[in-house]
């Protein structure tokens, strides 16, 4: 009996230190050019991405810049601010990393699949890859940094 519940506590740890990896890649992050903030939270076990901010030198007659390279017409008048860019990934706690994601460039466009990491103990720089056609090593890498709404 006394092995039976130290196993379960055993078990009961690896699942909330699971749980706190997971959630490292939440917060507000600086995108690789300092232009933008992304706000990631987390929604039933999945990452989602949003631009929170824009630095004002990149707005045009005091808006936001418009998603105008969306290949859906429609939807290139909305603004890059609030736009989510970042959706699905889910945290594989075997590699450490986040995957089966994708990602929006608003520069381009283009959705690609993504996944993202973080360097042996920095927690202040997020990496993303996003590629295409399922070929991991065929894609580019952004760096993201940490920072706050502020």
């Amino acid at each position: 009996m006394k092995k039976l519940v130290i196993l379960f506590l055993f078990g009961l740890w690896l699942n909330v230190a699971s749980a706190q990896n997971a959630k490292n890649i939440t917060g507000i992050w600086w995108n690789d050019e300092k232009t933008s903030k992304i706000e990631v939270i987390e929604k039933d076990g999945h990452y989602f991405g949003t631009i929170v901010y824009m630095i004002p030198e990149k707005y045009e007659d005091g808006q936001p810049p418009k998603d105008d390279e969306n290949p859906d017409p429609a939807l290139r008048d909305r603004s890059i601010v609030g736009l989510q860019i970042l959706s699905g990934l889910k945290f594989n706690n075997k590699d450490k990393e986040w995957e089966d994601g994708r990602i929006y460039d608003p520069k381009s466009g283009k959705t690609y699949d993504c996944f993202g990491w973080f360097e042996e103990g920095n927690l202040d720089k997020l990496f993303l890859k996003g590629y295409v056609v399922g070929i991991k090593w065929l894609g580019k890498s952004t760096e993201w940094t940490r920072t706050s709404l502020n």
